[in-house]
């Protein structure tokens, strides 16, 4: 099969690689429909993570080919949506609803998804039928909820998003944009979107924000408290994952509220004594996006939600390079590869 390697920072090449097959009886393999570029597939693009000849991708939809002898929820002709960390759905952390963190959790982006197939390990704990056959123009959206539908949610959620609620978003890539999807959809009564993209200012405002900010750091603090009578927002998500992203989440959070942090940490370190008296709430991490995937599937099925929008860059698979470079130099928001 044909599948995305990142040589080394930079240099993205589509190769021959094996074809999975099934190695325990719990897993599935998947033709993959679409699959796309992540903000976090950046990082090792850009060199800030290591990257020496690594599979890609992490987000995928597609049909299953194959199941182990013990897969149980989904058959050979489903469609399926799953996500981007493989889990039980069994033990005691995925029954809380935090399966990023199963204690069998693997790694798709290990497999990388990037690819022709790919090879879903625990089957039943991570992949998700959709009711039939999806319209095509229903795929972009279901890729979606495989990962920042699903993390934009979760930050929302974690964010105590809700009615009568201010939510400020701090980041305008796809998850934060989708978490302002999220936060519309969970009834919160004001959005401010943190953005300083015309493009991603219009889908912003498409997807319920009520409040477009375009300063950042101390500046942006200063007129999210502006907007809400000095006191700060009820709820905070952050999306980028910088030491200024969090410490403008939660410079803009007011006492007693909430941050949903899901940007990938990269050298974030807080302020001990600060943290202690701003009295905020901090819960995010990878999200769980199997909790959410029944009912995402739902509401992209009945066309409530069009999540989809946020791919503004649509590719075949051998074009996998001209995908990043658009994402990295930010001519794209989100990059879908078809397969």
């Amino acid at each position: 099969m044909r599948g995305v390697i990142l040589s080394k920072p930079g240099v993205v090449q589509v190769e021959d690689r094996p074809d999975p097959v099934i190695i325990e009886p719990t897993d599935a393999i998947i033709k993959i429909a679409a699959t796309c570029v992540c903000g976090s597939d950046l990082w090792p693009y850009r060199g800030d993570d290591p990257a020496d000849r690594i599979p890609m991708g992490h987000e995928y939809v597609g049909t299953v080919t194959a199941i182990g002898a013990a897969v149980t929820s989904v058959a050979v002709g489903d469609f399926v949506v799953g996500s981007f960390f493989a889990s039980d759905n069994t033990c005691e952390i995925c029954q809380a609803g935090y399966q990023s963190r199963c204690v069998h959790a693997q790694v798709m982006g290990e497999i990388g998804t990037q690819a022709e197939y790919a090879r879903i390990p625990l089957a039943d704990g991570t992949l998700v039928a959709t009711p039939g056959a999806p319209d095509a123009d229903l795929i972009p959206s279901l890729l979606a909820a495989s990962d920042v539908l699903g993390t934009g949610w979760f930050a929302a959620v974690a964010a105590e998003s809700g009615p009568g609620k201010t939510v400020a978003v701090v980041g305008d890539g796809a998850v934060g944009l989708l978490g302002v999807l999220a936060a519309k959809q969970l009834g919160a009564r004001r959005i401010i979107a943190m953005s300083r993209h015309a493009d991603r200012q219009k889908l912003a405002l498409e997807f319920g924000a009520t409040d477009i900010v375009e300063e950042r750091g101390d500046d942006g603090v200063t007129k999210i408290k502006e907007l809400t009578g000095g006191l700060g927002a009820h709820s905070v998500i952050e999306a980028v994952g910088t030491q200024e992203s969090m410490m403008q989440a939660i410079r803009s959070t007011r006492p007693g509220g909430h941050v949903g942090y899901v940007g990938v940490s990269h050298d974030v370190d807080l302020p001990g004594l600060e943290l202690f008296f701003s009295g905020i709430h901090l819960h995010g991490g990878p999200a769980p996006v199997r909790r959410f995937l029944p009912e995402l599937i739902d509401l992209i099925w009945n066309r409530t939600i069009d999540p989809g929008k946020v791919f503004d860059l649509t590719l075949p698979l051998e074009q996998a390079a001209d995908a990043y470079a658009a994402m990295d130099q930010r001519r794209a928001t989100k990059a879908l590869l078809t397969v």
